[in-house]
């Protein structure tokens, strides 16, 4: 067997991440979350989306939306689109 490397499991870019929340969020909120984008909805919910290094990384993130207090609704991992080469 040899040890080749599989892009799927080392990949180039880390993965993007929605995290939505119940409640709006103020964009001020921005940087301590890392830079993630914040998107207000319409329907009172509040989007959290942005690059996440590895799975520690995403656990930082719920633990400070635990000590906000606000609702998780819930999390995706975004696929992106694949850019020709």
């Amino acid at each position: 067997m040899s040890n080749t490397n599989r892009p799927e499991m080392h990949p180039v870019e880390p993965p993007v991440y929605q995290i939505r929340l119940q409640g709006h969020l103020g964009r001020r909120w921005a940087d301590w979350f890392g830079g993630m984008a914040i998107t207000l909805e319409e329907n009172g919910d509040t989007l959290l989306t942005g690059p996440v290094a590895d799975q520690a990384a995403l656990h930082g993130l719920l633990k400070k939306v635990r000590d906000l207090g606000m609702p998780l609704v819930s999390i995706n991992r975004v696929e992106q689109e694949k850019g020709d080469k």
